[in-house]
């Protein structure tokens, strides 16, 4: 009993950080264009 539920819990901490990771990819991402085209203009 006691697996599964740390099973469960590592399963769901993983899915929490690739979100997590996925949005703050994504922020991270249109930063960089911005910073990116107005360094170069």
């Amino acid at each position: 009993m006691l697996k599964k539920l740390i099973a469960l819990a590592a399963v769901a901490g993983a899915v929490l950080l690739l979100v997590k990771r996925n949005r703050s990819a994504k922020a991270e991402a249109d930063l960089w264009r911005e910073a990116t085209t107005s360094n170069e203009g």
